[in-house]
């Protein structure tokens, strides 16, 4: 999938920089998969592609706790999009019942695991159905996602080994 993604992102001629920019703040991708492609295939230096990455994923915060809420209510009306986001708003109210024990620490150390469904767009979308105020449910995403990017830049630079 994210090889597709640089491709098409590649066919506007875009630079490196760029394409790290964008896949960093693309749903699911994020910095989990913006960091990786930076270090190992595109050769960048490890803080470059970290701060890069990092930057651009927590630009989309503010947008997505302000205006996640009454996009998902408008495309909700959509019938097949009803279902989707119904079946979203389950899986990640599932997920996320553990984590809101603890509230915006809770939320903080969501985003902060590198695993697939626990970044910025998650852990908005776990803030909104959460109701947890933005003024609590930013700086808690800002710092789960600086912790994501500091380890899966150390594990992709291979300064720490998971395995």
């Amino acid at each position: 999938m994210i090889d597709k993604i640089v491709a098409i992102l590649q066919n506007f001629h875009l630079g490196k920089d760029a394409i790290i920019a964008i896949v960093s703040m693309l749903p699911i991708v994020e910095l989990r998969g913006a960091i990786p492609l930076a270090i190992g295939v595109f050769k960048m230096n490890f803080w470059r592609a970290f701060f890069i990455a990092v930057f651009f994923n927590v630009l989309i915060i503010a947008p997505l706790l302000w205006f996640l809420n009454p996009i998902r209510n408008f495309f909700s009306k959509i019938g097949f999009l009803k279902k989707f986001f119904d079946k979203l708003d389950a899986k990640t109210m599932k997920k996320g019942k553990d984590v809101m024990k603890y509230g915006a620490i809770g939320l903080a150390l969501f985003v902060a695991i590198p695993l697939p469904g626990t970044g910025a767009w998650s852990g908005s979308l776990l803030a909104l159905l959460f109701d947890i105020d933005f003024k609590w449910a930013f700086p808690a995403i800002l710092l789960g996602v600086i912790i994501a990017g500091i380890i899966v830049t150390f594990v992709t630079a291979g300064v720490v080994k998971i395995f």
